[in-house]
């Protein structure tokens, strides 16, 4: 009996064997300045092992399941399998065989959650937590309820990192905004998301003293960019102690994640930066050119459109906690279960039911 393997299905394996290779390789080509969770969460030095909080969780976790204990390149060979077959199962785009943008948009995201699947890592948690989004969005329950629960599943995994609550927040006053009647419909709801980011920042500052941004990304920076070895810190050029330059620094650090032409300049001579940018870029303005399409006929578009208001909300909850392109880049694949279905979602919508 012939089997025959679908071309997209093929290069799909192929691209799969090729990174796992990589990623069993890792520990022995990546500086160490990238296992720095990873010694964290498997030495616990603090004893900070529990329940709540990203670190606490991340240890706990690696200590039940006893990966902890394994060599990394055994690690690489169970994380990084899961999570493909994840991607796997939300569905393989048809002509993902092809050579265009978008495809090579993703073959690098594979790369990425290669690397960043080969060590304890708390991306693996996260991609386990919100994986079930896409899945919830393919299956037969109504549009409502789809939307609930994915707005829901931030709010309970809130536990693990606080911000998570903030998403729901930003994708629902975007959803609101979108109603207005704006001239670029697009830039408009995302600059009323930031406009809610912003006045949720004040709120904060006027309450407990420090805006919100100056608190996380800001001090952070301050705190530990030579401890650390940040060489790709985001930081506004203007100081965020006050009202104006908060805003300003939340506005900043929105386009340094997702738009960093700007982050770009500054690390013309860091190849490996450079690189990153580019695939930024084209990866946000992808998804800008769905999301402002979406914006034009929301009712026909709902699952897509709210997708892409969970990743916007996404986007700018990073504007203001994340203090370097690595790091934003890297909590990135820790969403990529959604961030390939926003993608490919022209593929995955024929599987959606109709009377929905």
């Amino acid at each position: 009996m012939k089997i025959v393997v679908k071309k997209n299905r093929l290069w799909f394996l192929i691209w799969f064997g090729f990174f796992l290779i990589i990623s069993t390789l890792t520990i022995f080509i990546l500086p160490d300045r990238y296992f720095n969770d990873t010694k964290i969460i498997v030495v616990d030095r603090g004893k900070e092992i529990g329940w709540v909080g990203s670190y606490p969780f991340a240890i706990m976790f690696y200590h039940l399941t006893g990966l902890k204990h394994l060599p990394f390149f055994v690690i690489a060979l169970i994380q990084f399998p899961i999570t493909t077959y994840i991607l796997y199962k939300i569905g393989i785009p048809k002509n993902f065989h092809i050579i265009n943008v978008k495809n090579v948009i993703m073959y690098i995201a594979f790369l990425l959650l290669a690397i960043y699947m080969s060590m304890p890592t708390k991306e693996f948690i996260t991609f386990l937590m919100f994986c079930p989004i896409p899945f919830i969005f393919l299956s037969k329950k109504s549009t409502r309820f789809k939307i609930i629960i994915s707005l829901l599943l931030f709010i309970v995994f809130s536990f693990f990192r606080t911000y998570y609550i903030l998403v729901p927040i930003f994708a629902v006053g975007m959803y609101l905004a979108s109603f207005i009647k704006f001239q670029k419909k697009a830039l408009s709801t995302i600059f009323s998301g930031l406009m809610i980011v912003v006045f949720l920042s004040f709120s904060h500052g006027i309450i407990k003293g420090e805006f919100l941004s100056k608190l996380t990304r800001e001090n952070y920076i301050d705190d530990n960019v030579n401890r650390l070895n940040i060489n790709s810190a985001i930081q506004s050029p203007i100081s965020q102690d006050s009202w104006y330059g908060e805003a300003f620094g939340i506005v900043y650090g929105f386009m340094a994640v997702n738009v960093p032409v700007l982050e770009m300049i500054k690390h013309l001579l860091s190849p490996q930066i450079v690189a990153f940018v580019i695939w930024e870029l084209l990866f946000f303005y992808i998804l800008f050119v769905r999301f402002s399409r979406c914006l034009k006929n929301r009712k026909e578009n709902q699952i897509e459109f709210w997708t892409l208001l969970l990743l916007m909300g996404y986007f700018m909850v990073q504007g203001i906690f994340e203090p370097d392109l690595g790091t934003s880049i890297r909590h990135k694949i820790g969403f990529l279960p959604l961030i390939y279905f926003a993608l490919y979602y022209e593929d995955f919508r024929r599987d959606i039911p109709k009377n929905v």
